[in-house]
């Protein structure tokens, strides 16, 4: 009972952590926030600050260097838009005639509610300007009442203005936060490694190692090559909108590349701004068009292209994990955790990764969580979705020998299901089809060509000959049910095709007779076909009795199991077959090939039963 109830702990207390982690950063947000914001800046910024380093520059000037350059870049390009993008803000009233228009030749009754909703609101921006004036109340409506303001008595003028000035000093305090952070990090980033070595213990410093420099070297690359995917596509933004004529291209080029920071909210908020330019200062629906055209194309261009390429690989993030994350940081955080999002998922997909109780969450969120070719053929047969496996097997082959498919996928596949089938999770519905789609695909490739020498995988075991000898035979014997008919039939197809005598009989077939008569072909290798786990009593019954009669012949056990060593296999496998022993075990039809194959070279003077 204890240890069941151990192992449902073990079980649960991954999903206890990870729990708890997340009311951890819920609370703590309005530390953590600047923390992270600063963490990925010092991974955007540490390459700099190491080439100065190896220039044997000091550390203080590498550091001070780099931040003043990124300090004065980041303030010069907001000073330069946010001017700019007053200055279109003071100008689009006056385009509030063509916008009027524009609206009203178009005559469907969603353009007219639009119209007098966009109306509706520059009316009551109106007044809320002149309420918030200066100027005298107009003497040509002297009934219209005063707007009426509620004070509250207990709030004096100095807790208003204390108010006032914290809302903008707050955003000023975290920014300096998180440039302490930054600076800190940049400097003692030995000594923050140090001390999470020192919190992982000294037994797992090489793991721990390994994972600070996985997720650094993650985290560095995805934000240089988003800085440079950002500026690519403001670029191109930047230079349609210039052909199409669009005003103050340069800005909207700009403000794109910027917005792009913002995981697909800032994307279609690039698209709104130049848009509603357009629509107000052109008489054509042409030119709005033509933006929206070209934002469509390199969106979808970057988005299924580009940065799949380009972020999936070094960041090991699906792209379905990234736009999960997305929804859960900014939840979490709101829209500091939507534009983290990317970073601080690389640092769960590495925990992932290297931690063994979190292991789920790189099955989850990484990109290499795919099936391996035997699972995928496996599981697509237990669907019963027989097209889609044979295009399993057939996508192999585009790189693969027949025998490594043998080998890899098909003979695993049956080992798989004999072991569904023996702990009764099979029916016997999904098992006949199993194995019909087996033999069907066995027979198909009958007739398959391999590849020429230049593109074949040189394990391919096949020998140079093109005639057979005509005193060496192999005959395949299958141990007991349709599995080991189906390795049985597969083994006989590959010595066929390395021009072999082969002759297949099943075990209920094998009578006394017929062994007597290969008794006086000493040169015949007798092969017996057997599938583990539940063959090998069938394998060494059959052993004997064909030892029996055959002393002088050679008996090869075929135990197909590709993933064993050979040699121990053979060594500790010989010893259980008592009496009666084979000559030799094989685990891969690949082995079989080569064994078959060095004992067809020999004369027969230099045999010598084992």
């Amino acid at each position: 009972m204890s240890h069941a109830r151990s192992t449902e702990i073990s079980r649960v207390g991954p999903f206890l952590v990870l729990m708890v982690t997340i009311l951890i950063l819920y609370f703590a947000r309005e530390l953590l926030i600047p923390f992270a914001f600063a963490l990925t800046l010092a991974f955007l910024l540490a390459p700099a600050v190491g080439r100065l380093e190896t220039r044997r520059v000091p550390r203080i000037l590498a550091v001070a260097i780099t931040g003043f350059l990124a300090f004065t870049i980041l303030c010069t390009v907001g000073y330069v838009v946010t001017r700019q993008l007053l200055n279109v803000a003071s100008d689009l009233p006056a385009y509030r005639l063509n916008i009027q228009h524009k609206l009203a030749s178009v005559h469907s009754p969603t353009e007219q509610a639009f119209q007098k909703a966009f109306i509706a609101i520059e009316e009551i921006s109106q007044d809320l300007l002149a309420s918030g004036g200066t100027a005298a109340p107009s003497q040509e409506s002297p009934a219209q009442g005063q707007p009426v303001r509620v004070i509250d008595a207990d709030r004096t003028q100095l807790e208003s203005s204390v108010d006032l000035i914290m809302r903008f000093l707050r955003p000023i305090g975290t920014f300096g936060v998180v440039i302490i952070f930054t600076i800190y990090l940049l400097m003692k980033r030995e000594d923050l490694r140090h001390r999470i070595l020192l919190l992982a213990g000294m037994g797992r410093i090489s793991l721990m190692t390994q994972a600070l420099q996985d997720a650094a070297t993650r985290i560095s690359q995805y934000l240089i090559f988003q800085a440079a995917v950002n500026a690519a596509y403001g670029t191109f933004f930047g230079f349609g909108l210039f052909l199409i004529r669009v005003p103050n291209a340069t800005l909207w080029g700009v403000l794109a590349a910027i917005l792009r920071i913002i995981p697909y909210v800032g994307t279609a908020t690039s698209l709104i701004l130049p848009l509603i330019v357009s629509i107000a200062i052109f008489d054509s629906w042409i030119p709005p068009l033509l933006i929206l055209a070209l934002f469509l194309t390199l969106e979808l261009t970057s988005t299924n292209f580009v940065e799949p390429w380009l972020f999936s690989s070094r960041t090991g993030i699906s792209s379905l994990a990234l736009l999960a994350m997305a929804i859960f940081w900014a939840l979490l955080w709101g829209w500091p955790g939507l534009i983290l999002s990317t970073p601080l998922t690389v640092c769960i997909v590495v925990m992932g990764r290297y931690v063994p109780q979190l292991s789920f969450l790189h099955t989850l969120l990484g990109t290499d969580a795919e099936l391996s070719a035997e699972a995928l053929f496996y599981e697509r047969l237990l669907a019963m979705d027989q097209q889609e496996a044979h295009a399993v097997a057939n996508r192999f082959l585009q790189n693969k020998s027949l025998v490594e498919l043998y080998d890899s996928v098909l003979i695993p596949a049956l080992s798989l299901v004999e072991q569904d089938r023996h702990q009764g999770n099979l029916d016997d519905v999904r098992c006949n089809f199993f194995f019909l789609s087996i033999g069907e695909l066995v027979a198909e490739l009958t007739d398959y060509r391999e590849k020429t020498p230049a593109d074949s995988s040189p394990a391919t075991p096949f020998p140079s000959r093109t005639t057979r000898r005509q005193d060496f035979a192999v005959v395949c014997i299958s141990a007991n049910d349709e599995a080991d008919e189906l390795t049985t039939h597969m083994l006989v197809q590959l010595m066929e095709r390395a021009n072999h005598q082969t002759l297949h009989l099943s075990a209920a077939s094998v009578s006394s007779d017929i062994l007597d008569s290969l008794g006086n072909e000493t040169n015949t290798v007798i092969f017996i076909s057997a599938l583990p786990p539940f063959a090998f009593s069938q394998a060494r019954a059959i052993c004997q009795r064909v030892r029996s009669h055959l002393p002088n012949n050679r008996i090869v056990i075929g135990l197909w199991n590709p993933s064993e060593d050979p040699e121990q296999t053979s060594d500790l496998t010989i010893e259980r077959f008592g009496s009666g022993k084979p000559t030799a075990v094989v685990n891969s039809l690949a082995q079989a090939l080569q064994q078959v194959t060095h004992w067809t070279e020999q004369t027969p003077s230099h045999y010598m039963r084992m």
